[in-house]
C-alpha cells in the first residue's frame, strides 16, 4: 500500500514528519519537493497595507507617475 506523509525539511536535510507517524517501515520511498508556500507574515502585511495603498490620497501621491490618459 503507497502512504503519503507531509514532512519539512530543516537546514540541515533532517527530515521531520508534520504529523505523528507510527513507525515508518524499513525499505525505500520517493521524496517529492514541493515549492515553499508564501511566508504568512507577508500575506498578512498584504492585507494591512492594502487599507493604504486603496486611498485616494494614495492615487494622487503617485499620480505623477502614471501615463497621461
Amino acid at each position: 500500500m503507497l502512504q503519503t506523509i507531509e514532512v519539512e525539511i530543516d537546514a540541515t536535510g533532517h527530515i521531520h514528519p508534520l504529523e505523528p507517524v507510527q513507525t515508518l517501515p524499513v525499505g525505500r520511498a520517493l521524496l517529492t519537493l514541493l515549492k515553499p508556500s508564501v511566508d504568512e507574515a507577508l500575506q498578512l502585511a498584504e492585507a494591512a497595507l492594502a487599507e493604504d495603498w486603496l486611498k485616494p490620497e494614495e492615487d494622487d501621491a503617485w499620480a505623477h507617475l502614471q501615463p497621461v490618459r
